[in-house]
């Protein structure tokens, strides 16, 4: 019978090491790591302040462990924890370094676009509306524009009946909303936040509009959780403008978003953008322009390793128990995968395989079995559960 302790070890413990790996390629700072994973996956700690919590010794041992039985170079321990166990030090005194300085316009937003018409791009068009932002939402018919209005009358609604906003702050953030069919209506907004399909194609197509029809100096910010963001600059004259905004589904709820910089993209840039977070109150973090950002980086390994743990013979619902008792995580790794959706997770991990070229990070068979079954989770009635 395998003990909840070894299914924690399995799991989490090459999680806490990817993390350390992330903040030793200076990728992104610790702070942000631990915030992403808490905003983003509504964990109570980030994975450096739980290695905080367990000792850096106690970790690199259960990788040593993990690594002697499974040779797989993501379970050695990383050099990072190997030096701060040896010297009994934490990653709060290695990261220690000064208040962190909060960010500022460097730019005027005053007018936001928003492209698309899907629960992501609604979503975010709500964000700013009741920021106080005037939004201009462009989508391909006024039917796409009527769902969008009516996504967020619906959100408003739900508002109003819980007494957090009244029926005059309800029309205000509805008159600050204007549909078009045409994205010619994006020409004096100040920042475009594109949210249509995750295709290269269609993406690279709508930046070199974006490029023609903007006015100078508008930002371009993408919402990809998967595609290159450098390509999309290329499509333009602007590249220094170009940058990576990742909301969070649901956009209103969520907190996180990670803002993905290039090479090209503009200091200016990247801090009024995360200025423009703070004020619609989201919490931003910083990150480069490679597949899976922080959060998906993190998480979908993990997650493709518990579907290895399960093909090694361990019931679903034991490995979901586990990980909520020993980690505390708010759901187990097959309840998240039914939501995230199957097809999803196996797309963003095959990003991830191909981007590092980790043996380790090879898509789990009976992940690619279900997707090959039509079998997505929740939103098609059966993946790991039976919904």
């Amino acid at each position: 019978m395998t003990s909840n302790e070894q299914i924690f070890s399995t799991l989490v413990l090459p999680y806490l090491n990817h993390a350390v790996r992330m903040y030793e390629a200076s990728y992104a700072s610790a702070a942000d790591i631990d915030a992403a994973m808490r905003f983003g996956c509504g964990y109570a700690k980030g994975p450096l302040a739980t290695i905080d919590e367990l000792g850096a010794a106690t970790v690199r041992d259960g990788l040593d462990k993990r690594f002697a039985e499974t040779t797989d170079h993501l379970h050695q321990p990383a050099d990072l924890l190997e030096k701060l166990a040896s010297e009994g030090r934490t990653f709060a005194e290695e990261a220690a370094g000064g208040e962190p300085v909060a960010p500022e316009f460097k730019q005027d937003i005053s007018r936001v676009g928003v492209v698309g018409t899907g629960t992501m791009a609604s979503g975010i068009a709500l964000v700013f509306a009741q920021s106080g932002y005037d939004v201009v939402f462009v989508g391909r018919s006024q039917a796409k524009l009527d769902g969008v209005l009516a996504y967020i009358g619906k959100t408003l609604d739900r508002s109003v009946a819980k007494g957090k906003l009244d029926e005059g702050g309800k029309d205000a953030i509805l008159g600050r909303l204007t549909g078009a069919v045409e994205r010619e209506a994006l020409g004096d907004v100040d920042i475009v936040v594109e949210a249509i399909a995750e295709d290269l194609d269609l993406k690279t197509e709508l930046y070199r509009d974006l490029d023609r029809i903007c006015k100078p100096g508008a930002i371009l910010a993408t919402t990809t959780s998967s595609l290159p963001i450098t390509k999309l600059g290329e499509a333009t004259s602007r590249p220094e403008a170009v940058i990576g905004m990742h909301f969070f589904n649901p956009a209103p709820v969520m907190k996180l978003v990670e803002v993905v910089t290039t090479n090209d993209t503009a200091a200016d840039v990247d801090e009024t953008v995360k200025a423009l977070c703070a004020n619609v109150g989201k919490v931003a973090v910083s990150c480069g322009d490679r597949a899976g950002f922080i959060v998906n980086c993190l998480l979908f390994p993990y997650l493709n390793d518990a579907v290895k743990l399960h093909e090694s013979g361990i019931e679903i619902d034991t490995i979901d128990a586990a990980i909520k008792e020993q980690a505390g995580f708010p759901m187990g790794p097959f309840e998240l995968l039914d939501v995230v959706g199957n097809d999803v997770s196996l797309a963003i991990q095959k990003e991830l395989y191909g981007e590092f070229k980790e043996p380790g990070f090879a898509p789990a068979e009976l992940l690619e079995k279900l997707v090959a079954d039509g079998k997505l989770g929740r939103k098609t009635g059966e993946g790991f559960h039976t919904y």
